[in-house]
């Protein structure tokens, strides 16, 4: 874990270790002013938790949560146990990143905010003192001392009352609802992605894997000037869904077990062309490659997808043909810019949300996220 900061101040012992803190049983009502929350745990189970409602301290705020999406990560969590070798869940963990919600309560020193602003949770909190390099320099998001609530061993913000730091809030017009406060959280890893690759209007551009990263990524993408957009998936259900989000998209489905290169002449048919940039968000190996041979002489491939910890790349294809290859991890200096376009009208996150639920049935919304034969897009919990 962290070091001192934020890291002791949301130290998730301190919850479980609190006498009310329970994991309530498969059948049972939770009480409805009990502060439950959605966690999983090192036996791959998710169930709902009572646990405190929080005071909130100098600088700090309660939040009631309106909305909150369950992200690919969450359901990793619980399925997998880990993502990679230092994001391990050991303990019971609160799920719940993708959150908005209205203010409670405020702490001492606090002046920006007032019982019933309507605001946006950024869940990455980084420890922000001068001395750390990346928070100094805006690369938040390298912080080594970041707080992201959700990834173990900190609990995250799928639950009723959550505390947060007053600086790491984004106010929401209100024209902007919770739902779609909630879906700037995905918006924010698409736009960082738009901006780190460095999309310029008329960029022909490729998107493989049409999951809820990937529609996003759709729609920052329109709205960057990209034209045309081709749009890759294994299921014909998520690309006609891609279709009706964005009608200018061009689509290609890709075969269960189809040769990369073969996936990469369709890719290059249907754009007319080879591909300037190439934004993956699914991290598997193959659709990589597929990528990578649809790019045009000097073009790019940027990675937004995770995947497994280890791959292989088609080296020379990449030396000969001037690929460049970029990742990114997680985002930083977004929020606002996400939450601009929604209120402005340029990017359309509504339609995404395809299943909600109220908190109590978290657990269900759970199981229906993790079942790819249930349609999901998004999946939301509302409170």
């Amino acid at each position: 874990m962290p070091d001192g900061g934020f890291a002791e101040i949301y130290n998730p012992q301190k919850v479980l270790d609190d006498p009310s803190f329970r994991v309530l049983g498969p059948n049972e009502t939770p009480s409805p002013h009990a502060n439950i929350a959605a966690f999983y745990n090192p036996g791959h189970e998710i169930h709902l938790v009572e646990k405190p409602r929080p005071k909130p301290g100098p600088g700090q705020v309660l939040i009631h949560v309106r909305a909150t999406g369950i992200c690919g990560s969450d359901v990793h969590f619980w399925k997998h146990g880990r993502i990679g070798d230092s994001m391990v869940v050991t303990d019971e963990c609160g799920s719940g990143h993708e959150s908005a919600g209205e203010v409670v309560e405020v702490g001492e020193g606090v002046t920006q905010w007032k019982a019933g602003d309507r605001v946006a949770i950024e869940a990455g909190v980084p420890c922000s003192k001068p001395s750390c390099d990346y928070c100094r320099i805006g690369r938040y998001n390298a912080c080594p001392d970041v707080v992201f609530f959700s990834t173990p061993p900190f609990h995250g913000t799928l639950t009723r009352w959550h505390l947060h730091p007053a600086e790491w809030l984004h106010r929401l017009p209100d024209s902007v609802s919770f739902e779609e406060g909630a879906l700037c959280e995905p918006l924010a890893v698409a736009l960082a992605g738009i901006e780190r690759s460095g999309l310029r209007l008329g960029d022909s551009t490729l998107i493989c894997g049409a999951g809820p990263i990937g529609l996003v990524s759709l729609l920052s993408a329109r709205a960057a000037g990209a034209e045309p957009i081709v749009i890759t998936d294994l299921f014909q259900s998520r690309l006609d869904f891609a279709k009706k989000l964005v009608p200018g998209v061009r689509t290609v489905l890709i075969e269960h077990g189809s040769i990369p290169k073969e996936s990469a002449e369709k890719i290059k048919a249907v754009a007319e062309g080879p591909i300037k940039l190439a934004l993956e968000c699914s991290g598997v190996e193959s659709s990589i490659h597929t990528a990578i041979h649809s790019a045009q002489f000097g073009g790019k491939v940027f990675i937004i997808g995770v995947g497994k910890n280890e791959q292989m790349f088609p080296f020379m294809h990449l030396s000969a043909n001037e690929i460049d290859v970029s990742f990114q991890y997680r985002y930083a200096n977004q929020y606002p810019k996400a939450i601009r376009l929604v209120a402005g009208g340029l990017i359309n996150v509504t339609p995404l949300v395809t299943h909600r639920f109220k908190l109590e049935d978290a657990v269900s919304a759970f199981y229906v996220a993790a079942d790819p034969t249930q349609g999901a897009i998004k999946v939301q919990i509302h409170d």
